[in-house]
This record gives C-alpha cells, structure tokens and sequence, in this order.
C-alpha cells in the first residue's frame, strides 16, 4: 500500500541510484568521485521546491524511511564483525587508540567552533563523531533526523560527503610531504570509516612515499575496518554520552553567566 500510495518517492529513489550507480567511481588526481555524491547532489536537485517535483509532505515522508536504510546497514556492519574477529583483536593497540584520535579531534576542536557560531543542540550531532553512515543512523535512532541533533549530523555528513574526500587528499598530501610522521602512521590515519576519504587520502600518502605502497594500502584497510566495526559501539557508549555532558555543562555556564 505504502509503495502504491508513494510511488514517486520509490521511482525516483530507483532512477537516482541507477544514474549514480551508471557513473560510477571517476578520479580526478588524487581526488575520488563515488557514486554516493552522485546520488546526493541529484536527490537535492529533484527535491528542490522551485522544481516542483516533490512537494513538501513528500519529502516529510522520505525522511520517515532514513531510519530503516540505516537499520540494514547497521546490520551488515555487524555482519562484518565476525569474519574480521581475528584480525581485529591482532591489530594491535595503534589502531584501536585511532578511535580515541576521532574521537578528541572532533570534541575539542569541533564542539567549541560550533558553539560559538551559535549552534545549540545542533552541535551534539555534528561534533560527536567524524558522521559518517553509521554515526548518522546513531542519532536518528536516539533522537529522530527530524530533530536538532538529527540536522546537526545530517549537515556534517553532506559536508563530508561533498567536501570530505577533496579536503583529505589535499591534507593528507600536504602532511606526507612534510615528512613528520612515518607512512604507516599516515595510512593508519587515512582509515577513519569512509571509503571515499580513505581512498583520497591514501592517494596521496602513496603518491609521496611510492615504494610503500603495498603497505599504506593494507594499514589504511585495516583501520578504516576498525573503525568502522569498532567506531559505531565507541561513539554510541562513549563519544556520543562524553558530547551530550559537555554541552550541557557549557550550556549550564553560559546560562548562569547570563542570568
């Protein structure tokens, strides 16, 4: 009934998969293209207003099925996990304290920027995480996409999405050739749980250090899988708790600077 009732909803979803997934992955340089940005930028064109081809109720109605295309990918995610037990617990302590590293980067140089341009609990979505797939569906399952924690995320991950992979090829090319930090280590940074990014930025790590390129490839698969398996328990047990308190207890001091 549902399919019938909105069935351009389900024939546009269809057409603009189909058209992403016809272009495909296109490089440019160090920069990737995937068919996620595709996707995105055609769904903002046809849900634009002045176009007319969806109105608002519909577009209200769409956002009702982000929690269930979530909920599958929160499942294959945990399908994941056990093949990828044993390399996990043998990857040592490097990648694991990688999580702590997103984690910090993003509460204490996001959340204080945020609170100064004025954001309220819009921060809490946008600074908990680096708001990739999984962070998203995080959110819209504790506090709904339509609330302000939910606009918070949803506006980092576009963010990230269209502008994520050309910021990190560039960063990660320009930290390479500094030459501070082994390869390794680089690589180890370029897994932060989002292919795009990963694959930018091992672009350009494997660009400045050639001769390594078989093993920059292997360190930033390993961490970009442990980020994704472990990433999605420590920003729902850890990060996301730690955000919440610390912007209530900012919240808390600038109210009763105020009063």
């Amino acid at each position: 009934m549902d399919l019938i009732k909105n069935w351009k909803l389900h024939l546009l979803a269809v057409l603009i998969v189909c058209v992403a997934e016809w272009i495909g992955m296109q490089k440019f340089g160090l920069v990737v293209l995937l068919p996620l940005l595709y996707a995105l930028v055609l769904g903002g064109i046809v849900s634009w207003p002045r176009l007319g081809i969806l109105n608002a109720a519909q577009m209200e109605r769409a956002s009702h099925f982000m929690p269930i295309a979530m909920l599958m990918l929160i499942a294959k995610i945990g399908l994941d996990i056990g093949p990828n037990l044993s390399m996990l617990l043998n990857s040592g302590l490097a990648l694991i304290m990688q999580e702590f590293g997103h984690f910090f980067g993003t509460l204490i140089f996001g959340l204080p920027v945020a609170l100064l341009l004025g954001m309220r609990r819009e921060a809490i979505g946008a600074c908990y995480s680096i708001d990739r797939e999984a962070n998203v569906a995080i959110i819209g399952e504790k506090f709904g996409m339509d609330s302000p924690e939910g606009r918070g995320v949803m506006g980092m991950y576009i963010c990230g999405t269209v502008f994520g992979a050309l910021w990190v090829s560039v960063l990660a090319g320009v930290v390479a050739q500094l030459g501070w930090f082994h390869p390794h280590a680089l690589a180890m940074g370029a897994g932060i749980g989002s292919a795009s990014m990963m694959a930018a930025a091992t672009g350009s790590i494997i660009a400045a250090y050639p001769h390594e390129a078989e093993l920059v490839s292997a360190y930033a698969a390993a961490a970009n899988l442990m980020t994704s398996v472990l990433g999605i328990y420590f920003a729902l047990f850890v990060s996301l708790p730690v955000t919440i308190k610390i912007y209530e207890f900012f919240m808390e001091r600038r109210g009763r600077k105020n009063a």
